[in-house]
């Protein structure tokens, strides 16, 4: 019971730190609000559907070993067996941790190719968001923090 508990806890964890950070461009961060960005117009060339790779920031790992090492050393027995335990269940926590969190923060996207006004190329790689976009369709790229984003132009 202790260690579906534990297992619980750890899915639950990650999945909230996943949560938190978005790449859509429909969310816009705090810090970008009241700040000035610049807006070049352009014109899409092509889109295609791309898969961002989690993300492996150690949180993930560190919960699940500290899961795991109470989960392994938690039962009946031995000091010495309850120890060894304890750290088969962390190296095996933190493993399951990480590949949680990598596959938590796994993601759709697209990749944009766009033409600018003077015939520049540039590419974009953003998440899938509210807007479908199609070649030859007129958008706007939003710069602001060293950030990209492409959305449709306005009428």
């Amino acid at each position: 019971m202790k260690k579906m508990i534990s297992l619980t806890l750890t899915v639950a964890a990650i999945a909230t730190l996943a949560a938190c950070a978005s790449s859509s461009p429909d969310v816009i961060r705090r810090s970008d609000t009241q700040t000035l960005s610049q807006v070049q117009d352009a014109v899409v060339l092509s889109v295609r559907t791309v898969t961002v790779d989690g993300s492996q920031s150690g949180v993930g790992g560190a919960v699940g070993g500290v899961v795991g090492a109470i989960a392994g050393s938690s039962g009946s027995g031995v000091q010495r067996e309850q120890n060894v335990l304890g750290v088969l269940g962390a190296v095996a926590g933190a493993a399951a941790g990480n590949a949680l969190e990598r596959l938590s923060t796994k993601e759709e996207a697209v990749e944009i190719i766009v033409q600018l006004a003077n015939g520049d190329r540039r590419a974009i790689v953003q998440a899938k968001g509210g807007e479908t976009l199609l070649a030859g369709d007129k958008v706007i790229m939003v710069t602001s923090g060293g950030k990209v984003r492409v959305s449709r132009a306005p009428k």
